[in-house]
């Protein structure tokens, strides 16, 4: 074919990069006493940006998990099938301890680096930190049974990732799944209707079904039932003691909008053997810490995927000309990826200092902070995602409309997290429900954000007009959105003035806090620094 004219005007690819060369997330990392972590966090980064995990990501969500219920001669078997690099992915993300380092490794900051590689690692693929997070979140949940705890706990913190269904005990690491809403109650987990029936020997045998399981190639489950004594918390191990499988029936996997490189199915309890974690009755309280990890990820696993569309959008603007000048030095284009930074760097910055509390169980404070800090930044933080992602793709035009950009994946992607562990309702919700049952987490929150006291008129006055919305407790739960958006806000304009770089701090304050601002991205105030905003997405 012959040469019709010469391409110009291209964007190079966006690879071998670090992708830990963040410095919202190397500050964060630092104040949460973390430093010790920098240079596997490099490390990480490295490989993240390579060109070999970006393509193990692309090829993952284009070759989807594929279920196989029976084998050849009609024995069932029950299992997914996986593209080779999802195991790849997984191997990495175990090996770096992003499943379960802080229970093993306590040390100072360990949730805080836990956290940054979760952010960093999770920019190659999404889909497969979902059982990374799961498992994380079952080791404490688990501790409810000192014995199951000392049997599997080694197993889950273990670094090796060892694919395939075994007996738990014999393997050198395990994955940990979660199995709780079922068809007629979602969210509503106390509506469930599976059952289980006390053998007397200490095991139970569960009947039912779950509307989603994610990951059900997890070695063991959390999952919720109903006992005699109410509704109760259950590990169910794949494979028994006995080496025999469990009565667990994969019935279909998921067709779902994004997430596609992780299996997400519907599953039957048929007679299968469980054991009772925690008491009798109490499974929503056993259960609750595994939920609040599992949301921490969430708020993380949004700002990781903001991080990635500011980069990409920050990335295609300084080589693309238009109109006579680089995208990237026009005024209109300057002021939609200064904004998209400064969101980006909000939910970065909040995201580790939830993770930073995380690592401080003994502190009342901080944990009060933490409940109450962590609801309504679930809320917010991952109810921006969406948009973020498709003002980033919009700014690659309609290259950015196609596959091979990786925008679509993450416009897909993008939604998940403010479903997964309480859509938007139930995480507002939460925050009306702890402000009421823990006072103590108000009173902390806003020890909190007044830290920045006087350092910004437009957050002094935020806090004011927030304190008056607390006062007033008329329809609360119909405002309950709104309430909790601006305690979102104020939370990240405290910490963005205190701890941020004073570009991003002003035009945070100026927009989100002073109201100088429009309703979509690209709407900052003049006056703000934008370029140096931008700067900080610059790889």
């Amino acid at each position: 074919m012959p040469v019709t004219h010469e391409v110009t005007n291209q964007v190079p690819p966006l690879a071998e990069y670090d992708v830990a060369a963040d410095p919202a997330l190397l500050e964060g990392l630092e104040r949460a006493g973390a430093g010790w972590a920098v240079a596997e966090v490099h490390a990480l980064g490295r490989l993240a940006g390579s060109e070999q995990a970006q393509e193990w990501g692309r090829l993952v969500n284009e070759n989807e998990p594929v279920l196989r219920t029976h084998d050849r001669v009609g024995n069932r078997i029950d299992e997914v099938e996986f593209h080779p690099y999802w195991h790849e992915l997984m191997d990495v993300a175990v090996s770096y301890g992003l499943h379960a380092a802080p229970w093993r490794d306590p040390r100072p900051g360990a949730h805080a680096a836990r956290a940054a590689k979760m952010y960093v690692w999770g920019q190659v693929d999404a889909g497969h930190t979902c059982p990374i997070s799961m498992t994380y979140a079952a080791v404490p949940a688990l501790r409810f049974n000192p014995e199951l705890s000392a049997r599997y706990e080694p197993l889950l913190a273990a670094t090796e990732y060892d694919f395939g269904l075994r007996e738990p005990s014999s393997k050198r690491g395990l994955i940990a799944g979660m199995s709780m809403t079922e068809k007629q109650g979602g969210s509503d987990v106390r509506a469930n209707t599976t059952t289980a029936r006390p053998l007397g020997d200490g095991s139970y045998v569960i009947v039912g079904h779950k509307w989603f399981t994610s990951a059900p190639m997890s070695d063991m489950f959390l999952t919720l039932a109903q006992a005699p004594g109410g509704l109760s918390c259950f590990l169910l191990p794949r494979v028994l003691p006995d080496g025999s499988r469990n009565g667990i029936r994969l019935q279909r996997l998921k067709d779902k909008l994004g997430n596609r490189s992780n299996a997400s199915s519907e599953i039957e309890y048929d007679d299968a053997i469980g054991w009772l974690i925690g008491e009798e009755g109490r499974g929503v309280r056993t259960i609750i810490e595994m939920v609040n990890n599992t949301r921490l990820d969430c708020a993380v696993g949004s700002a990781s995927g903001m991080r990635y569309g500011a980069v990409r959008a920050v990335h295609h603007a300084r080589h693309r000309r238009a109109f006579g000048a680089n995208l990237v030095d026009q005024p209109l284009m300057g002021n939609v990826l200064a904004d998209l930074v400064v969101e980006s760097e909000a939910a970065t910055t909040v995201g580790m200092r939830l993770a930073s509390a995380t690592d401080r169980p003994d502190d009342e404070q901080e944990q009060a902070f933490r409940r109450l800090g962590l609801a309504v930044t679930k809320y917010w933080v991952c109810k921006r995602g969406p948009s973020h992602a498709v003002e980033a793709l919009e700014c690659l035009g309609g290259n950015g409309y196609v596959e091979e950009s990786g925008m679509p994946r993450l416009y897909r992607e993008a939604p998940l997290m403010s479903i997964w562990e309480g859509s938007g309702n139930v995480a507002a919700l939460d925050a009306l429900r702890a402000m009421a049952k823990q006072p103590e987490s108000v009173a902390a929150y806003f020890a909190e954000v007044e830290q920045a006291s006087g350092a910004d008129v437009r957050l002094d006055d935020a806090v004011g007009r927030l304190r008056k919305e607390l006062s007033d407790l008329s329809d609360i739960e119909y405002r309950a959105r709104r309430l909790v958006e601006s305690m979102a806000l104020v939370l990240q304009g405290s910490l963005l003035v205190r701890h941020g770089t004073p570009a991003v701090a002003d035009a945070f304050c100026a927009s989100r806090l002073g109201g100088d601002w429009g309703v979509a991205f690209g709407t900052l105030p003049s006056g703000v620094d934008a370029r140096a905003i931008i700067a900080r997405a610059e790889v």
